[in-house]
């Protein structure tokens, strides 16, 4: 058993509880970035961006009495939407126990000003990379410096940071470097991500993004012990199972919705690059 002062007991492999509901909301598809491995589907997601009075509605219909309601808003980069901030005080007021923000590191229309660390729970970024020469192939030039400037930012104003870094191929071989940036950014929460086949992924050779079992076997644990012993709470996925072990779907584990500016509700994002959503949301009814 982990002790209160053990790394490990800062390391978890699943990120969603049983009895929960989480509800992963994109206001909008648009993004100013264009990333090599960007999981939107324009097709089946669409192009729109709900307007504040309709996301309102939406998140309406996801509240559970009694029950922990978590809520993500993203995008496309949902700091591009003018009302982020009015979006994340409306969650707050319907009841939903943390309200976390999805941002490439661009954080636009002012939003540090706009909402504050007693409205929005966590503001989580995502970087590829531990210096610009991994990260800026993947998302854009210039872009691991303006996130990395605007997490110091949103640090310094007293917001919980997260750090997502999707592991490919492409900068596996540089997630060992990651440990010492996160404490020097001062991120409270790591999590690493596997690349998943949506997206623009999916258009290509699976080889050419997916990591072998036997190098995520031999990293990520180490690298996620590594960060947990610098204080930091990290999550990733259990990839590959053993024999006896069951597998456990996000559609089934928790009460989880991926809602889509065009309406569709998926239970699972495995599903999400194909039309067989779960629910939709027409007329703000689901």
């Amino acid at each position: 058993m982990s002790s209160p002062g053990d790394p490990a007991s800062r390391i978890r492999t699943v990120g969603f509880r049983p009895g929960e509901s989480n509800v992963f909301l994109h206001l909008l598809t648009a993004c100013n970035l264009s990333c090599r491995h960007c999981y939107i589907n324009p097709a089946q997601h669409g192009s729109a961006t709900l307007d504040a009075a309709t996301a309102i509605a939406w998140l309406g219909l996801f509240v559970r009495p009694g029950r922990r309601s978590n809520l993500v808003l993203l995008g496309g980069e949902p700091t591009m939407h003018p009302d982020l901030a009015t979006i994340i005080r409306a969650a707050k007021k319907l009841g939903y126990a943390s309200v976390t923000v999805d941002s490439n590191g661009f954080l636009f229309h002012d939003l540090l000003q706009k909402t504050s660390p007693t409205e929005l729970d966590c503001l989580s970024f995502s970087l590829d990379g531990p210096e610009a020469a991994v990260n800026d192939p993947l998302r854009g030039a210039g872009v691991f410096d303006v996130c990395t400037a605007n997490i110091r930012r949103a640090v310094a104003l007293g917001f919980t940071t997260s750090l997502i870094y999707t592991v490919s191929r492409h900068n596996i071989e540089a997630l060992a470097r990651m440990p010492s940036l996160l404490e020097d950014l001062g991120i409270r929460r790591f999590f690493i991500q596997v690349i998943g086949l949506r997206g623009k992924p999916a258009a290509g050779s699976a080889d050419a993004w997916q990591v072998d079992q036997g190098r995520w076997l031999e990293l990520v644990p180490q690298v996620a012990l590594a960060v947990a012993r610098r204080g930091i709470e990290v999550i990733f996925p259990k990839v590959f199972l053993d024999p006896a072990e069951d597998f456990a779907c996000a559609g089934n584990v928790a009460d989880n919705y991926f809602i889509f500016p065009n309406g569709r509700v998926y239970r699972c994002p495995l599903c999400e690059d194909h039309p067989v959503n779960a629910l939709r949301i027409e007329n703000n009814r689901l």
